[in-house]
């Protein structure tokens, strides 16, 4: 199971990593379409700043041994606090990587809480915190 949570950490690290590379770069305008209108800052500013956050946490992940928990409750507070993009890529029906129907938008909301398990069971976060729950009952 260890070798199977390294795996996994390490791909939601390359993964992080590469789509933080996409907002600054071949896929910045794409990004765009996750930009909630509400959001009273620049749309390019918003971008740029999502992927350097996301290139950051990726090589975290693929880098950081000693803060590995609470790492991996950075990372699922960042796809919590990206989720309202999502939401409103789909409210706004924004066209954008392929999700040009109600339906393939909504989906695509399904895999954000997905995204927020890998990363508190790929960095031992959720066994720590059902561990030390455990240790707190007793």
């Amino acid at each position: 199971m260890r070798v199977l949570r390294t795996a996994g950490r390490l791909a939601l690290g390359f993964f992080l990593a590469f789509a933080g590379l996409g907002h600054l770069t071949f896929a910045r305008e794409a990004f765009y379409a996750q930009v909630p209108q509400w959001i009273p800052l620049d749309q390019d500013f918003v971008v740029v700043a999502s992927g350097i956050v996301e290139i950051v946490l990726g090589l975290s992940l693929l880098l950081v041994r000693k803060h590995r928990v609470l790492l991996g409750w950075v990372v699922a507070a960042f796809f919590v606090a990206v989720f309202p993009g999502n939401i409103s890529q789909l409210v706004t029906a924004t066209d954008s990587f392929g999700l040009n129907s109600d339906s393939s938008r909504a989906l695509r909301l399904v895999f954000q809480p997905v995204l927020v398990a890998w990363a508190l069971w790929g960095t031992g976060a959720w066994r720590h915190w059902r561990q030390a729950r455990r240790r707190r009952a007793a």
